[in-house]
């Protein structure tokens, strides 16, 4: 499957790192939402750039945005991710079943079993504005988030 720009952005709901749920459209209206698919929690590359969003949170925050980071990584794998690297943002487990959330954006790797390295980001009314798919060792820069949402307002 492939999204394009334009498109209604397909709905989920995922547990997060706490087994709280969060769906997409708990944002709608009010949040532009950036949705960072990452293959492997505890992974060099990922760990780097969760650690780079992490820093420049409110910088996204400020911009009207929320991060939703979605690895096929089970739940409590992601809450010791979350604690030992302080990310307070949601990391969401798309664990069960697997890889459902990433197979509907197209970005789900069958070979490996993870999600491809993509980020897509969603506007205020649920519609895909803009989204990157990286190879899986070249990392993404949150720089490129920032300039898309300051497109959108």
């Amino acid at each position: 499957m492939t999204l394009e720009v334009g498109e209604s952005a397909p709905e989920f709901v995922l547990p997060n790192q706490h087994g709280e749920s969060i769906a997409l459209s708990g944002y709608r209206g009010r949040r532009h939402v950036v949705v960072v698919f990452y293959p492997y929690a505890f992974s060099s590359v990922c760990t780097r750039e969760l650690h780079e969003i992490r820093n420049t949170i409110d910088d996204l925050a400020d911009a009207g945005a929320e991060v939703l980071a979605v690895s096929c990584d089970p739940m409590f794998s992601l809450r010791a991710f979350s604690d030992r690297d302080g990310l307070d943002f949601a990391l969401l487990s798309d664990f069960w079943p697997h890889g459902a959330v990433a197979s509907s954006y197209g970005v789900f790797n069958d070979r490996l079993g993870c999600a491809s390295r993509a980020t897509f980001i969603v506007d205020r009314e649920g519609t895909l504005q803009w989204y990157l798919k990286n190879e899986m060792p070249q990392a993404r820069n949150v720089d490129d988030y920032r300039k898309v949402l300051a497109s959108l307002d």
